[in-house]
């Protein structure tokens, strides 16, 4: 099982964080020692001063392809789901002032949550919007919506597949809006698509 993310895949997000808007995806990955086992706590990660929630809507990969053309990349998915894409955001920001690679700031043990609920996705239902935010101590900070995406998920799914095989339980976190920010221990996190929550994670 792979895990992709799609960075600055919202405008308002990239440009928060002083990115330019990228022309095709901005692709990372994450490796499976990454995702948090469901009923496992989170714990701050000891060398990060400066951790930041992204809350992204999760693909989930269900047949094999590769070089998938757009218009049948909705064949290649079949359900969506909510998670965070955690980020040691100080370390990030070091890595890139050096032109390094972002793996130690992005794919650490447990760097990437996503809820245990999906919800079934359709071809012909592609093209809706999903409504999703994030609540952090019961305050919203994040509220997104997938119609303001850059790279829509069939471009993104085929794209992916332009580099890397993709196969069935493949997860693609397709990027965040706009309002990261910093979380603390003991900071509660929930995640709502619409008005369901889908996860609630508390800073240890």
């Amino acid at each position: 099982m792979k895990i992709f993310c799609v960075g600055r895949n919202y405008g308002a997000h990239a440009k928060e964080l002083g990115n330019d808007v990228p022309e095709q995806p901005v692709i990372f990955m994450k490796p499976k020692s990454a995702l948090l086992q469901p009923n496992t706590p989170f714990y701050y990660p000891e060398f990060s001063n400066e951790l930041h929630y992204e809350v992204e809507i999760v693909l989930r990969i269900c047949k094999n392809g590769k070089r998938i053309e757009q218009h049948h990349a909705s064949k290649y998915y079949d359900a969506y789901s909510l998670g965070i894409d955690f980020t040691a955001r100080d370390i990030q920001n070091e890595l890139k002032k050096k032109g390094l690679p972002w793996e130690k700031a992005k794919a650490w043990d447990n760097s990437a949550l996503v809820s245990n609920k999906w919800i079934p996705l359709k071809p012909a239902a592609v093209k809706e919007p999903i409504l999703f935010s994030l609540l952090q101590n019961e305050k919203i900070v994040q509220d997104g919506n997938t119609k303001d995406m850059i790279f829509s998920f069939n471009e993104i799914v085929s794209h992916i597949s332009d580099y890397f095989s993709l196969n069935i339980g493949d997860l693609i976190y397709t990027g965040t809006p706009a309002g990261v920010g910093e979380c603390l221990p003991g900071d509660k996190l929930e995640g709502f698509i619409a008005s369901e929550k889908f996860f609630e994670v508390e800073i240890k």
